[in-house]
């Protein structure tokens, strides 16, 4: 289970226990890896010394200088790193579903603009170059309205809208509805 520090540092406790060495010796490891790219590094982890994905991905982030998962504070943050399109879309998505559910709050998580009702995740948004990420948190959601979304480009987890999408109010409501039903 990822720890609930976002700190890269908050695996090293269970590397240690895990993989039975001392972090100092991990860290050799990842000298001798300097200069690979991320994937060959995790690969390397994963296939040498049977790391699992998120240590893996926490040894090598951290010997890349990133000590932290967490990037984004609130969402003003992670719009900031998208195009002005996809701002104003995201958030004109996201007013539709606020308007109609207010008790829903807008938080970060996984680096990602989500809506909870407490800690059960919602409806979630993710932005892409060329298309925004539509998560209704939901595979049976997902596969309820996919006749009413040929349109779009429909996923197991996720169904991707055009940056400029002209909003389906209707079918958005709708989805989050039935998620809150699952609730």
């Amino acid at each position: 289970m990822t720890p609930k520090d976002p700190s890269r540092e908050a695996h090293f406790p269970s590397i240690e226990k895990k993989y039975g060495e001392k972090m100092s010796y991990w860290f050799k490891v990842m000298t001798k890896l300097e200069g690979k790219k991320y994937p060959e590094q995790i690969a390397h982890l994963r296939e040498n010394y049977g790391f699992s994905q998120a240590h893996a991905n926490a040894l090598v982030m951290y010997s890349r200088g990133s000590e932290s998962a967490q990037r984004f504070n609130k969402p003003t943050d992670y719009y900031k790193t998208l195009a002005p399109i996809q701002v104003k879309t995201i958030k004109a998505i996201f007013k539709v579903i606020t308007s109609k559910y207010p008790e829903l709050e807008l938080a970060i998580a996984w680096n990602q603009p989500m809506l909870r009702i407490e800690k059960d995740y919602v409806f979630g948004i993710s932005a892409a170059k060329n298309h925004i990420l539509l998560a209704p948190w939901s595979k049976d959601v997902i596969e309820r309205f996919a006749p009413k979304m040929k349109d779009l480009d429909v996923k197991k987890k996720t169904i991707g809208v055009p940056n400029n999408w002209d909003i389906d109010e209707k079918l958005l409501l709708a989805m989050v509805k039935a998620r809150m039903a699952e609730i």
